[in-house]
């Protein structure tokens, strides 16, 4: 009834003489809009009929901020209506969203006290919102039936499954079989419902503390952590904390021109052998804009005249192959065992590969003891032997992730003794020098 009555007002505005198409069209869309605003407003007993109206926007801190507040950095106090509706409905997927937006379909109640007209106002994906506003979404899309891929789709005919196929240009990865993760959400669950997640991951063939998650939860405040610390390094922020540390042993050829120092240059990945593999290299004039910047302290822990010298690590960034390319081509001492990045080096002393895949296959061949610097075959020397991490427990025990206080949460060091094959070059290198 009410709809009705709405309809006549809006005919008695229109002048009979009005042309009849164009009339017909206007009159449509005015009606489209005014029956939208008027059942949104009409929620005196929380029915909606026609939207979909998402809590009001509060820059409450979650999970994912805990890091800013940690390392002492002003928290962001709006976000764009993109963000905070994928936060209100995760189960929305991200390109139903944007499509939303696309298609103008999303809106905005503003709650600034001085604005005489509150109706909803089409808004655009980064669109900032402010303390108190409402996003309204079509009604539609909380039916929760949006359509999925079928992994198990298969295709209408064998001969378009390998016409697809053969469109593929590159095809990457390791052929890892057996993920940790798969591993740990076997045997690592314990007590908890929520397999663990991995939050600090180590380069493959190097050795040392890896850092996982046990909850969705605390992996995200992990995440966030680390990320933290990266963006602080690589944006120089003056008076920036340490909160996270870690330290890598590493066995080098060659030996630095000084005792310690820092190494800040950016990387940036590069596609080599006509487009079969990639690998990390220093950014030069001509890309540095476009690479990552990595920052890496290091210190000179002993020595030897026969031409291998330790030093420990202390990566400020995390990026892929960080250690090993600022180790090879900014300090000139490549990792033993690093047959990626030191090859001419390892040539030198005997111990080259003519490709990856052999140094693979003597990897499989070989028993995990070995690989120092007395067999006849290197494994990489380059292990986490140390990190510091805060106790975020304390903020999810609170369940309370606002209230974050860095003076309040200790640290967890932890400590991994070095693998067999690199305590053995030790033993070897300290046996014939006095370190």
């Amino acid at each position: 009834m009410a709809e009705r009555l709405l309809l006549r007002q809006i005919i008695r505005r229109w002048r009979a003489d009005t042309a009849a198409p164009s009339c017909k069209i206007i009159l449509t869309k005015l009606f489209y809009e005014q029956k939208c605003w008027y059942t949104a407003a009409s929620d005196g007993e929380n029915k909606v009929y026609q939207w979909l109206i998402l809590p009001p926007f509060n820059p409450a801190p979650d999970a994912s901020s805990i890091g800013k507040k940690l390392y002492g950095r002003p928290e962001e106090t709006n976000a764009t209506a993109l963000k905070w509706i994928l936060k209100c409905c995760p189960h929305l997927p991200r390109s139903l969203v944007q499509k939303l937006f696309r298609l103008r379909q999303v809106r905005k109640e503003c709650s600034s006290a001085g604005s005489k007209d509150q109706r909803p106002r089409r808004i655009g994906a980064k669109d900032l919102m402010d303390i108190g506003d409402r996003i309204f979404l079509p009604k539609s899309v909380d039916d929760k039936s949006h359509p999925t891929i079928d992994e198990n789709q298969s295709f209408s005919s064998e001969e378009e499954r390998r016409f697809v196929q053969s469109l593929e240009l590159y095809k990457g990865g390791v052929g890892i079989r057996r993920s940790l993760d798969e591993l740990a959400a076997k045997y690592l669950r314990y007590d908890c419902m929520e397999p663990p997640r991995l939050v600090h991951r180590l380069d493959r063939d190097s050795s040392g503390i890896l850092v996982m998650g046990r909850t969705q939860l605390s992996t995200t405040v992990l995440h966030s952590v680390f990320r933290e610390k990266t963006f602080g390094a690589s944006n120089d922020i003056l008076g920036s904390k340490r909160i996270l540390h870690k330290r890598y042993w590493a066995l080098v050829i060659g030996s630095p021109r000084r005792r310690q120092g820092s190494v800040s240059v950016p990387l940036i990945k590069v596609v080599v052998d006509n487009g079969k593999s990639e690998r990390i290299t220093v950014a030069d004039n001509s890309n540095r804009l476009s690479g990552q910047h990595a920052v890496t302290d290091y210190r000179v822990i002993a020595s030897s005249p026969s031409g291998y010298t330790w030093l420990e690590l202390s990566p400020l960034t995390g990026r892929k192959h960080q250690l090993r390319v600022h180790c090879a081509e900014v300090l000139g001492t490549p990792i033993v065992g690093d047959y990626k990045y030191g090859r001419q080096a390892h040539k030198k002393l005997g111990h080259y590969l003519e490709s990856a895949s052999d140094h693979l296959k003597v990897e499989k061949d070989t028993e995990l003891e070995s690989g120092s610097i007395s067999d006849e075959q290197f494994s990489l020397h380059l292990h986490c032997k140390e990190m510091v991490v805060p106790d975020i427990s304390v903020v999810l025990q609170n369940g309370n992730i606002s209230d974050v206080d860095s003076a309040r949460i200790r640290d967890i060091v932890l400590r991994a003794p070095l693998p067999a094959h690199m305590q053995r070059s030790w033993d070897l290198l300290s046996s014939n020098h006095n370190f």
